[in-house]
């Protein structure tokens, strides 16, 4: 019996709205100063999707631009992972709108719900499937959200923080000794209630009451979201490094969900992260969720960061509370579409859109209701 193949990343997808939403018109409606949103988070814009898109168009457009940097036909996809927390419909999966959209008529497709955390743990479903020797040879795993449909614009604590945009990994064989190590997950459903959509479902279905209360938008705990950052944050790290027997200095790049920059930056430092080995991407497009890091991959693959061989740590969090970290040791994908050239230094102190210089330094913490 043959050994199961090594599985990795053969090519990536983007999709980001064209609609941007600058930190003045997010200011105007939140009730703070754009200076306020640049202090708190170092978000400078937001991508925001069409009256007409919805997460599936996202999603869609993402893994075609994936499947032709891969070289491959939406049938030759035996499998499609859809991450998010905005679908189309609660029901049915919207990875079943995807597959009609690209013409994956082969795929088996389904969505994982694991929040912001759920690129990784979908990629953890399709790594092991693609390795179970039941003959399906790729996978698309993609994440998306479209956060501007759910949250209030008068909640300071989300509405400066969450946008829209999907990106999409195709996943198959690569040379043994590369590809995805073991990937890690963890849940907590005790604090569950720490970011939530509280209405729409079973607990709370939709009524005019709900609808009154804003219980269909985002709710948030700041600071207990942040201090679950912080915690987190060095235990999924040191436990990726211990499982593969690896030091700091044996990773080329961290690649994480970025809840704001400023905050990814602080607890990459608070562990021992050089700067300049951390991907950034989230002052230019905000808190995309289950998109996050794939589109981080992108990004860095786009910028010339990542080369074959190169080792990346990649941590995962969000709501839930969910949890996870691998390492993956980068082949030669293959990048399709436009990734706006990331900048990987920190934010300037600035007011977007303005150019009026700041002073003094950012405070690296979510903002709070």
């Amino acid at each position: 019996m043959s050994p199961a193949p090594s599985i990795g990343v053969l090519a990536t997808g983007t999709c980001l709205p064209e609609g941007i939403l600058t930190n003045d018109e997010v200011a105007e409606a939140a009730g703070v100063d754009p200076d306020w949103i640049v202090q708190r988070t170092g978000v400078l814009r937001r991508h925001i999707a069409g009256p007409d898109q919805a997460a599936s168009d996202l999603a869609a457009e993402a893994v075609r631009k994936a499947l032709t940097a891969a070289g491959l036909p939406a049938s030759a996809l035996g499998l499609l992972v859809l991450a998010t927390s905005t679908p189309d419909e609660l029901g049915p999966s919207t990875a079943c709108r995807v597959q009609a959209l690209v013409g994956a008529d082969r795929a088996v497709a389904f969505d994982v719900a694991a929040a912001c955390s759920g690129w990784l743990f979908a990629a953890r479903v399709a790594h092991d499937w693609l390795r179970s020797g039941t003959g399906e040879r790729y996978a698309a795993v993609v994440g998306v959200e479209v956060y501007s449909r759910f949250v209030d614009p008068s909640d300071r604590a989300t509405a400066v923080l969450f946008a829209d945009g999907a990106a999409a990994t195709i996943l198959g064989p690569v040379p043994g000794g590369t590809g995805f190590a073991s990937i890690r997950l963890g849940s907590d459903g005790t604090a569950a209630g720490d970011v939530l959509i509280p209405a729409g479902g079973s607990r709370l279905p939709a009524s005019p009451k709900t609808l009154a209360d804003r219980r269909h938008k985002v709710h948030m705990d700041g600071k207990a979201v942040r201090d679950f950052i912080l915690r987190i944050f060095p235990e999924v790290l040191g436990d990726a490094l211990h499982r593969n027997g690896l030091r700091l200095s044996d990773v080329d790049l961290l690649i994480s969900h970025q809840p704001n920059p400023l905050l990814l930056r602080r607890a990459a430092a608070d562990a021992g992260v050089p700067e300049d080995r951390v991907v950034i991407i989230g002052h230019e497009v905000g808190n995309i969720g289950a998109a996050s890091i794939p589109y981080a991959l992108a990004s860095a693959d786009h910028d010339g960061r990542l080369r074959t061989g190169s080792r990346v740590l990649v941590t995962a969090f969000g709501a839930g509370l969910t949890w996870g970290s691998t390492v993956l040791t980068w082949t030669r994908a293959r990048q399709h579409g436009a990734v706006p050239a990331p900048r990987t230094e920190a934010p300037r102190k600035e007011v977007a859109g303005t150019g009026a210089p700041r002073t003094g330094a950012p405070r690296a913490e979510a903002p709070e209701p």
